[in-house]
């Protein structure tokens, strides 16, 4: 048995990788913000430092983005979400993540999708 065109196949989905790649890297980008905006949303809020100070990071190379506070002023964020002897627990990060890990995977199928399409 032999299959013509898997050269041709394989060429031609090779040169698809950079497009779904991007395409990915867009709905990671839509769900680190959605993660992002949600998370800023759900802190406590007294000078308002946390809520502004939320950001995402990216790393296009991997198809990575962290999500939280990066800033020194931003240390406490830490005791919110996890809480200590003196200040209960009032997670924002982590519900944030749960909230879009369900809309995830519908974001790269409709980017994916749009970059073929």
């Amino acid at each position: 048995m032999q299959i013509e065109g898997l050269d041709a196949l394989r060429d031609q989905l090779a040169d698809l990788t950079p497009t779904i790649r991007a395409a990915g890297f867009k709905a990671l980008k839509d769900s680190a913000e959605a993660i992002r905006a949600d998370a800023a949303r759900g802190v406590r809020v007294d000078s308002g430092n946390l809520r502004n100070s939320a950001k995402a990071r990216f790393y296009n190379s991997q198809l990575r983005a962290e999500i939280g506070w990066w800033d020194r002023d931003d240390f406490y964020a830490i005791l919110h979400e996890f809480g200590t002897r003196k200040i209960p627990a009032r997670p924002a990060l982590g519900p944030a993540i749960e909230a879009e890990r369900t809309r995830i995977a519908a974001r790269i199928q409709a980017e994916v999708r749009r970059a073929l399409g």
